[in-house]
């Protein structure tokens, strides 16, 4: 695919950033596209591999250097149809999916991959920009009514793909406005949310009706639901937060890290926060718990509030700055990574564990840190240690919990209706049907498999669309 020799030609190149002096000043987008000529000499590089690696490595089964090759010949419109064949949302993961078909691609093994997140997000980008994205409204409707309890990136899909299909689809979403973690949890610099209302608008166009602030299990009986509609998906992500279970985590300015982001994005969308603890980092020493992207976005966006210090910590040791590919390729490796959030002004500790918090008239005002060791046991399991004599305190006023979420939140709709939980609390049901416990009551995404990635969540939700239609109609045409 691409210019045979393009890889050996041609180095990577991908997307630049705004300076981090005006970034930082912001919550807007500051990622800088690459010049169209530029973007086809990366398509180039996507080399005949015999093996496309980057197909496994897709969640969404994206038909990775097909597209590149019809990028490369500037065929824009082609490229875009080939794109939307896997992929409802391509907009969403050309900017938040951390791009596992970058680590399987076959140049990876030269650390040299294709830009192939950069590539996706010029084509559906360039769509919008075209008016090549339109709604695709249905011939007929099939009299079948199906709801879709979630509007995150698995309610969407699924909701998308069965109202395609011909199927009534009412999307439930418990807060003010759809998107749910898109929406409320992906600060701004990283995902604008006109991309999002533009494709809530091609799904309005295409039949899909949206119900915001109707929280289901708390305002609207979840039992309701199952006397109105033929089917039911549940697609809520997994929101209760892993807990860190600290003497003093009572004290004021502790928090969870998707109280902080969710109130600024709030903010910045003009809704209203009057009704909550107002929550800043600015002029603050901040700590973050939690090594991941989530730990990143706190990160970034008490940097933009104005804080002044920021310190991100985690409790296992320090990854690797690279790879050791010959083992870990064409998998998604254990690896060092710094976002851009990173950059803008951070201290990052590892294998440090939280003792306790202290506090001065009932606010946090230091965290009381250890490190610790880990060394792998006999039967293979690790085992951590505290390092004796290694206590040392931080100084902060605010600190943010991003550990994670363990499970969706059983209160409420799931407890109503009774379906079956999986070991780990998340909802019971298999890839093969999705169906859950309960007759005609679906499940997909984070609510299903755990905490996960959009990509995930794009995928799940589009083969529970198929599970339902062919549940609705005997059989599909939709794609799996």
């Amino acid at each position: 695919m691409g210019k045979p020799t393009g890889f050996m030609e041609i180095r990577r190149r991908d997307r630049a950033y705004g300076p981090v002096a005006e970034r930082i000043q912001h919550f807007r987008e500051f990622v800088l596209p690459l010049p169209e000529d530029e973007l086809r000499r990366q398509g180039a590089r996507c080399m005949d591999c015999g093996i496309p690696y980057c197909h496994q490595g897709c969640p969404v089964n994206n038909i990775i250097p097909d597209w590149n090759d019809l990028v490369y010949r500037d065929q824009g419109y082609a490229a875009l149809e080939v794109l939307h064949s896997t992929n409802n949302f391509p907009e969403f993961t050309g900017r938040i999916c951390p791009a596992p078909c970058e680590a399987a691609c076959t140049l990876n093994l030269l650390d040299e991959p294709v830009t192939i997140k950069t590539i996706e997000c010029a084509i559906i980008d360039k769509g919008w920009r075209e008016d090549w994205v339109r709604p695709q409204i249905p011939l007929g409707r099939s009299g079948n009514r199906v709801a879709v309890v979630g509007s995150g990136p698995a309610g969407l899909s699924c909701a998308q793909q069965l109202a395609r299909a011909g199927h009534t689809v009412v999307v439930y979403e418990k807060s003010p406005r759809i998107g749910g973690l898109m929406r409320y949890g992906i600060p701004d610099f990283k995902l604008e949310k006109y991309l999002i209302d533009r494709r809530l608008a091609q799904m309005q166009a295409e039949g899909v009706e949206f119900l915001t602030n109707r929280h289901v299990g708390v305002d609207v009986p979840a039992k309701e639901l199952l006397l109105t509609y033929d089917a039911i998906v549940l697609a809520g992500g997994s929101e209760h937060p892993r807990e860190l279970p600290l003497k003093g985590g009572e004290l004021g300015g502790v928090h969870f890290a998707m109280e902080f982001l969710t109130q600024q994005n709030k903010r910045g969308a003009g809704e209203a926060t009057d009704h909550l603890p107002h929550l800043t980092a600015t002029d603050k020493d901040v700590v973050v718990i939690g090594g991941g992207d989530t730990g990143s976005d706190c990160v970034g966006t008490a940097a933009r509030q104005g804080a002044h210090s920021i310190t991100q910590i985690e409790i296992m040791p320090k990854p690797p700055e690279r790879e050791d590919k010959l083992l870990t390729w064409p998998n998604w490796p254990m690896k060092l990574r710094t976002s851009t959030s990173h950059e803008e002004g951070c201290e990052r500790d590892w294998a440090v564990s939280s003792r306790r918090l202290r506090g001065i008239d009932g606010q946090v005002a230091a965290i009381e840190l250890v490190r610790v060791e880990w060394t792998r046991q006999a039967n293979g399991n690790w085992a951590m240690a505290e390092i004796e004599g290694s206590q040392f305190d931080i100084k902060t006023e605010l600190v943010l919990l991003a550990m994670g979420f363990v499970h969706p939140i059983h209160d409420g709709m799931l407890a109503e209706l009774g379906v079956a939980y999986d070991e780990r609390g998340n909802v019971a049901a298999s890839t093969d049907d999705y169906k859950t416990s309960l007759d005609k009551i679906f499940t997909a995404g984070d609510m299903r498999r755990g905490q996960s990635l959009v990509v995930w969540a794009i995928r799940e939700g589009r083969q529970c669309a198929r599970a339902v239609d062919e549940y609705l109609m005997g059989s599909s045409d939709l794609p799996r």
